[in-house]
């Protein structure tokens, strides 16, 4: 006759069994004429990615943000997620895709940064972030986020003055990734005018908003680069960086009227674009030429036209 081992330990019920189960109790509720949703779920076991309800349910990202989230989290790494990549694959257009990763961006699910490569150019690096506010994968899931160490600046040495702050600069009333990339290549274009003024990606990233600041303010690169370079001293520089965001600071050009205007108005402001003709910014919904281009050209300007948000 069998006998009942009383050793072992009663098996543990579930907090999740019987009518406190979520799927039970949907169902239940169904039943009873709710019309809520019912789920017919079937279990993956490949080509699969695990999406937290944080996201999916998140309660201000937009319905196309949570979507291309859930596209960008699935694509393998070194996968292309530019805004040109992703207009091709989808058919919401480059401003509504462009809208929708600075919304990733602002809640923490995407962070770009610029980095230089060991050639000594300056890329745009973007990490996707399954947990904003985590650093790794913690939840046995087998990718992990390819992440790369951030620039830091050379460690003080014994005996050194404490290295003081750079002066702050200033800051662009809509820093589009397209004028802040325009704003890198300036800063990096620097040294070939004069090799003094070689900047670390530090200085760099804390320098590129002052510069976006002035090209907003319909200043070509040329002309950025020709008042942050224009009669340096003689003697060398210690800390190009600090001279630079001085300069951006105290001689930072007054906003056109025309756009100061538009900046306290109540019209929609449409993402940046580099004009194709002049290289100047300025607002619409997509690439074009910039209202000088087309008034030059015979076009009259429409404040409430496609290109007539400049700011």
């Amino acid at each position: 006759m069998d006998t009942q081992n009383t050793s072992v330990r009663p098996q543990a019920r579930s907090r999740n069994d019987g009518e406190n189960h979520p799927s039970r109790r949907t169902r239940a509720t169904t039943r009873s004429g709710s019309g809520g949703v019912i789920h017919d779920n079937a279990r993956h076991t490949a080509r699969f990615t695990v999406i937290g309800n944080h996201l999916a349910q998140h309660a201000e990202l937009s319905l196309l943000a949570i979507g291309l989230a859930v596209h960008i989290q699935s694509l393998p790494g070194g996968a292309l997620i530019d805004i040109r990549t992703l207009a091709a694959r989808f058919p919401e257009g480059k401003t509504r895709i462009a809208a929708a990763l600075r919304e990733l961006e602002t809640h923490g699910y995407l962070r770009r940064t610029c980095e230089r490569t060991s050639a000594g150019r300056v890329i745009t690096r973007t990490v996707s972030c399954n947990q904003p506010g985590r650093s790794g994968a913690t939840d046995g899931s087998r990718s992990k986020p390819n992440r790369k160490p951030e620039p830091r600046r050379p460690a003080r040495g014994e005996g050194e003055p404490p290295r003081r702050a750079l002066p702050a600069v200033p800051q662009p009333a809509y820093p589009a990734p397209d004028l802040l990339r325009s704003a890198v290549e300036v800063l990096v274009g620097l040294r070939r005018g004069d090799p003094r003024l070689l900047l670390s990606g530090t200085d760099v990233e804390h320098l590129t908003p002052g510069v976006a600041a002035w090209l907003e303010r319909e200043l070509p690169p040329s002309a950025v680069h020709h008042a942050l370079t224009a009669d340096l001293p003689a003697e060398p520089l210690h800390r190009p960086a600090a001279l630079l965001a001085h300069r951006l600071a105290a001689q930072l050009p007054p906003m056109p009227p025309f756009r100061a205007r538009e900046a306290l108005s109540d019209l929609v402001r449409h993402p940046l674009h580099n004009c194709e003709n002049c290289d100047r910014a300025f607002r619409g919904p997509e690439p074009g030429t910039c209202d000088g281009c087309r008034t030059r050209h015979g076009v009259p300007r429409d404040p409430e036209g496609p290109h007539g948000q400049l700011t």
